[in-house]
């Protein structure tokens, strides 16, 4: 899968703040996506690729000096890029555009919308910089952009673990005919999951750790930190099961609610803020059917986040994994208390 190194260099031509952080990795994979996309297109003629002058700042450029003549840089102009490959999906093609998602949604919302969700055009955004994974500050900190997303019809959403889940993903969603969504994680991408046994299904979510104590629900890159605070739990005697949610659209209601079922005591976990995304769409499910649950989120409150390095914003912002664990023995307390 890819060129793998092992501990955690962050070497390449963008510096450590515009990279996965690899702090925490001990494999990572060199430029998955692009790479991925690379072989979905050799066995796919269609499949093209766009950026918005961010080929080397979202891994496309892999796929450009493969296939130079079935890529296309439209210069920094994101509206562009989202109309373009509008234009292209309805001629046949299936246009894959790569920016960063803060320009994805805030800047080309409409034209996604229109062009491609309303039509229900082949077009795969492929969305750099989600969340915390930038210290660039609020102009480039995607913390929304899963509740714009998923607030949008038609549209597939997803938020890859890893390198593992990324690579299978991108396979997947060239084939699937319809608008997506793709969170990107690149660079240096720490490997999380076994390539030999995990397997991505769209719209279904993965017990990756069983639990009766308390379940962490996840998505993307903090599924990694819910799976070492459930390490850390054990240490004190807390059985923590890890649900990982990669597609927030189609939701896999009813992994959630056979989670649930059992285990009343739940945090979410998401690299996003905590209005709209993953731990909002657990609690539509669990109030839809009237299963009692005690709650909480973890994810970055009602604020656009300052600068400042990955892992100096990671703590600040509790998104860390003790900052987890610390959060299901709150909910835990609670549930003793009563």
């Amino acid at each position: 899968m890819g060129d793998r190194t092992g501990g955690a260099s962050n070497t390449g031509v963008t510096g450590t703040l515009l990279s996965s952080d690899t702090s925490e990795a001990e494999t990572t994979a060199l430029a998955p996506f692009g790479r991925a996309l690379v072989r979905a297109a050799e066995r796919n003629p269609r499949i093209l690729g766009l950026t918005a002058d961010l080929g080397r700042y979202t891994d496309m450029h892999v796929f450009a000096e493969r296939f130079p003549e079935r890529f296309i840089q439209v210069g920094m102009a994101e509206q562009n890029l989202l109309g373009v490959a509008a234009g292209l999906a309805r001629t046949g093609f299936i246009p894959f555009a790569a920016t960063y998602c803060v320009f994805a949604t805030r800047r080309a919302y409409d034209f996604f919308a229109i062009g491609a969700a309303l039509a229900r055009a082949n077009v795969k955004v492929v969305a750099g910089l989600p969340g915390l994974t930038t210290g660039y500050g609020g102009t480039h900190q995607g913390i929304e952009d899963l509740a714009l997303m998923r607030a949008l019809p038609n549209v597939v959403v997803i938020d890859p673990c890893d390198a593992t889940e990324l690579e299978q993903t991108v396979a997947i969603i060239a084939d699937y005919n319809g608008p997506v969504y793709l969170r990107l994680l690149r660079g240096q991408v720490p490997v999380v999951l076994d390539s030999a046994s995990y397997r991505f299904e769209l719209g279904k979510a993965k017990l990756l750790r069983e639990g009766s104590d308390v379940a962490l629900i996840s998505t993307g890159l903090m599924t990694a930190r819910a799976l070492e605070a459930a390490t850390r739990l054990a240490k004190s005697g807390i059985k923590a099961a890890v649900l990982h949610v990669s597609t927030l659209k189609p939701f896999d209601s009813q992994a959630v609610l056979s989670l649930l079922e059992n285990v009343r005591n739940v945090v979410t976990v998401e690299n996003h803020i905590i209005t709209g995304g993953l731990g909002s769409a657990v609690a539509e499910v669990v109030a839809e059917v009237g299963l009692r649950i005690r709650l909480k989120r973890i994810g970055i409150t009602d604020c656009f986040c300052a600068s400042g390095s990955i892992p100096y914003l990671v703590k600040r912002y509790r998104l860390d994994p003790e900052s987890i664990a610390a959060a299901a023995r709150t909910v835990l307390g609670a549930a003793e208390g009563n």
